[in-house]
């Protein structure tokens, strides 16, 4: 349960944000919130995080996809501990908010600026977070009890 409230937290959370971007910003308007660390700025980004894979919609779909199933098929069939059922979850709404906005528009809506890295937006923050934290946590417990019971 944990994993699905997770996902859809992010989801819901990450589509408002882009909606609310979208519709009171338009593309290329930057508005400071504190000066010189984040300003909301509207980038409209047809690759990967930090602007990889420019065009690769197709790819970049797949990608999405498999790594969807991926987190699903983990939290169906396995009863994972709390913590990778929280950060599986991260991974699934990441992904499907970015999902989201490639297959309705092909693009995703980037807005979160600190101006010395790329511009990126919830899902991306979700995904990095929780991809950090699974790189912790299999680092000091290792992955075979989790994967493997």
């Amino acid at each position: 349960m944990r994993f699905w409230l997770i996902a859809l937290g992010v989801i819901i959370l990450d589509q408002l944000s882009k909606w609310a971007i979208k519709t009171h910003l338009v593309v290329g308007q930057s508005v400071p919130l504190a000066k010189g660390f984040l300003s909301l700025t509207y980038v409209q980004n047809q690759g990967a995080a930090f602007g990889m894979l420019q065009g690769k919609t197709i790819f970049l779909l797949i990608c999405a996809v498999t790594v969807l199933a991926t987190v699903i098929i983990m939290n169906w069939r396995r009863s994972l501990p709390p913590a990778w059922q929280a950060l599986t979850g991260l991974v699934a709404g990441g992904a499907a908010g970015n999902l989201i906005d490639r297959l309705g528009q092909g693009y995703v809506v980037d807005f979160l600026d600190l101006g010395w890295w790329p511009v990126f937006n919830v899902a991306d923050s979700a995904l990095c977070c929780a991809i950090v934290f699974i790189l912790i946590l299999s680092l000091r417990e290792g992955t075979d009890e989790v994967f493997h019971g």
